[in-house]
C-alpha cells in the first residue's frame, strides 16, 4: 500500500473544525413511519464481561492490561416493544438524568439513520440508538449508513504487548510474542500491531531497543505472508525511533502509530528520513491526548495519513461527519477500538460505509454475556454482521 496513493488533501484550512466537540452533524432526511411508529419508552443499565484468549501485558507507557474489561451498557426500550442496546458513552448517573428527555418520543425525532443523532445533548445513546433503528428497520447499521454491502476492510490484531516480560520473575521472553503471533494467525489475522518501546519505561534503554528490533524482525521471519504495523505509544524521542528503524534494515511496514507525541517538527524529521530511504509505511496517530491543531498542520503538509481518534470518546455520529469530510480530502481514519470487540464491531460498520479505511483494529474477545460470533474474520478480512442493528445479541438478561 502507496501512502501517496490515498492522500489528496488540498489546504489546511479545509481540515479545520473537523475534530472535537464543535463538528455537529447538519444533514436531514425524511423521517421514517416505522421510526416515528415507535416511541421511547424505557431505559435499563447492566454491565457485559469481554475475556480475552490471554492476559495482556504491558505497553510503553502504561501496565498490564489484565484479561478483559467489564463495560457499562444501556438498553433503550419502545412503547411498541423493540429494543436497542449500546456501551455507555458517559456514566449511569448521566444518561439516566438525559433520558427524561428523550422518553416519549418518537425514534425518528432522535435519529437520522443516514446521518447520526439528531442532538449533540442525545450523543450519548448514538450506540443504542442505531442498534435500535437497525432492530426496527431490520437492517443493519451499514445499510442505514446507505451500503446495501459493506465495504469490507483488513483487520489487524491490536493485543501484541510486552508479554515477553511477563511475568516479572521468570519473563517468558521473545518465544512468547510468536505463540501469540501464531494464535492470532490461526485466529484469522494476517497483519499483527507490534508494541514497541520497551526502554520507555519497563527496560533500560540499552537493553528495550535491542528487543524491539529483534521482535520485529523475528515476526518478519516467522510471518511474511502478514502486514507488520508497530505502535510506540510515544514511548520513543524521534531520534531513538529513527534509530529503530535504521536496526531493522528496511523491513517494510504497513504503517507506524505514534511513535513519539505529535509535533510538527519530529514528523517532518520523520517523514524526511522515510523518503531519504524509499519507505512508505502509513503514518498514523490522533489516540493519545491528540492535538487537533498539529494533527490538521500534519495532515496539510501530506505527512498525517490515518487518524485515530476513539469510537466512544469522538463517538459514532461525530465520526460519521467526520468520515465523510476526511473522504473527500483523501485522508484515511481507523477508529481506535482497543479494550473491546463490541468497539471493533461498531467500527466494522462505520468503516462499512466508506472506502478511505486501510485496517481495523482487532480485539479478540469471548463473552458469555453478548453474543459476538456473526462477526467473521475470513483471510484476514473483518466482516460485520448483516443481521439487524449491530448484530450483538445480549444473552444477559437485563
Amino acid at each position: 500500500m502507496k501512502r501517496r496513493h490515498f492522500l489528496r488533501i488540498a489546504s489546511a484550512g479545509s481540515f479545520a473544525g473537523l475534530i472535537g466537540r464543535d463538528m455537529i452533524i447538519s444533514e436531514t432526511a425524511g423521517r421514517d413511519p416505522e421510526l416515528t411508529y415507535h416511541k421511547i419508552s424505557g431505559i435499563k443499565f447492566t454491565t457485559i464481561r469481554l475475556n480475552y484468549p490471554r492476559q495482556v501485558g504491558k505497553n510503553s507507557q502504561l501496565d498490564i492490561h489484565g484479561w478483559g474489561p467489564v463495560s457499562g451498557i444501556h438498553v433503550l426500550y419502545t412503547d411498541k416493544g423493540a429494543a436497542g442496546w449500546g456501551m455507555n458513552r458517559g456514566s449511569e448517573k448521566q444518561l439516566a438524568s438525559k433520558f427524561e428527555s428523550i422518553k416519549g418520543k418518537p425514534v425518528s425525532e432522535l435519529i437520522t439513520p443516514g446521518s447520526g443523532v439528531i442532538s449533540p445533548d442525545d450523543e450519548g445513546f448514538d450506540f443504542s440508538l442505531y442498534d435500535l433503528a437497525g432492530t426496527i428497520l431490520g437492517k443493519p447499521v451499514y445499510q442505514l449508513l446507505g451500503k446495501k454491502k459493506p465495504e469490507i476492510h483488513p483487520c489487524y490484531s491490536g493485543m501484541i504487548y510486552f508479554d515477553d516480560l511477563e511475568p516479572a520473575s521468570a519473563p517468558a521472553g521473545v518465544e512468547k510474542i510468536l505463540e501469540e503471533c501464531r494464535f492470532d494467525y490461526d485466529y484469522g489475522y494476517r497483519q499483527f500491531k507490534l508494541k514497541i518501546g520497551r526502554g520507555n519505561k519497563w527496560m533500560e534503554k540499552e537493553q528495550g531497543l535491542p528487543r524491539d528490533i529483534e521482535i520485529t524482525k523475528m515476526v518478519r521471519k516467522n510471518f511474511p505472508d502478514c502486514d507488520i504495523l508497530v505502535d510506540g505509544n510515544n514511548g520513543f524521542t524521534a531520534e531513538e525511533f529513527i534509530r529503530y528503524m535504521d536496526a531493522i534494515g528496511g523491513i517494510k511496514l504497513f504503517w507506524i502509530e505514534e511513535p513519539f507525541h505529535e509535533t510538527i517538527g519530529d514528523y517532518e524529521k520523520l517523514n524526511s528520513w522515510l523518503k531519504g530511504r524509499g519507505l512508505d509505511p502509513l503514518l498514523a496517530d490522533g489516540e493519545a491526548k491528540p492535538d487537533d491543531e498539529v494533527l490538521r498542520q500534519l495532515a496539510s503538509k501530506r505527512i498525517l495519513d490515518v487518524y485515530l481518534q476513539d469510537i466512544s470518546g469522538l463517538g459514532f455520529t461525530k465520526w460519521i461527519g467526520f468520515m465523510k469530510d476526511i473522504n473527500k480530502m483523501g485522508l484515511m481514519a481507523s477508529p481506535h477500538a482497543w479494550g473491546s470487540a463490541v468497539k471493533t464491531n461498531y467500527i466494522a460498520h462505520l468503516c462499512g460505509a466508506f472506502k478511505n479505511v486501510p485496517t481495523i483494529e482487532g480485539v479478540t474477545c469471548y463473552s458469555e454475556d453478548v453474543d459476538l460470533t456473526d462477526y467473521k474474520l475470513v483471510k484476514g478480512n473483518l466482516i460485520p454482521s448483516g443481521k439487524p442493528g449491530f448484530g450483538m445479541e445480549l444473552i444477559k438478561k437485563v
